[in-house]
């Protein structure tokens, strides 16, 4: 059961209207599509996307193939449905871990920095990216994060400015700490 295709398959009015005739009792095609004023193949466009979300299931009985509400959906209340969205979370962690890795594939060649992103999330990236080189508990002067930084880029001082700037280094009396 996947909570977001519930969601979404419930935001569609003629959805709604199939699901309250089949509370009412189990139906064929035919008989939604008159009790709704529908076509009957719009009664199966949607009858399809309700059974890709499990809200209703179909068995054939004689000529015609009847629909009912998977009665499990509909006995859960909205906490059992948004808790499986924990799920939903791993998937967007995924999917930010796979951005990531696309922002840095695209901005570092050989490990060398082809240009500065302009872009705010991705200048992030980069930024984290390049602040790993940097051993935490360990103070560092200017000039050995201008070399550290020079193995990325030539343009170490904006860098140094940006890594400041982005929370991931500190400065105090010209000694800089990765954060």
């Amino acid at each position: 059961m996947n909570s977001l295709e519930i969601f979404k398959c419930l935001a569609d009015n003629s959805r709604l209207r199939i699901i309250n005739s089949l509370m009412i009792e189990p139906m064929y095609v035919e008989l939604l599509a008159e009790r709704l004023e529908l076509s009957a193949s719009t009664i199966s466009f949607h009858l399809k996307k309700l059974m890709e979300a499990d809200i209703v299931s179909c068995k054939k009985e004689q000529y015609y193939t009847v629909y009912r509400l998977n009665e499990k959906i509909f006995s859960m209340n909205l906490k059992d449905l948004v808790k499986d969205n924990r799920n939903e979370e791993e998937i967007l962690n995924q999917r930010e871990e796979k951005y990531k890795e696309k922002v840095i594939e695209s901005f570092f060649k050989y490990n060398k920095l082809k240009d500065l992103p302009v872009q705010k999330k991705k200048k992030q990236i980069v930024l984290e990216k390049i602040v790993e080189s940097f051993e935490r508990d360990r103070t560092y002067t200017e000039k050995e994060v201008n070399l550290i930084i020079a193995d990325f880029h030539d343009d170490f001082c904006t860098i140094r400015r940006d890594l400041i700037g982005f929370n991931l280094m500190e400065r105090e009396d010209g000694i800089y700490k990765r954060i």
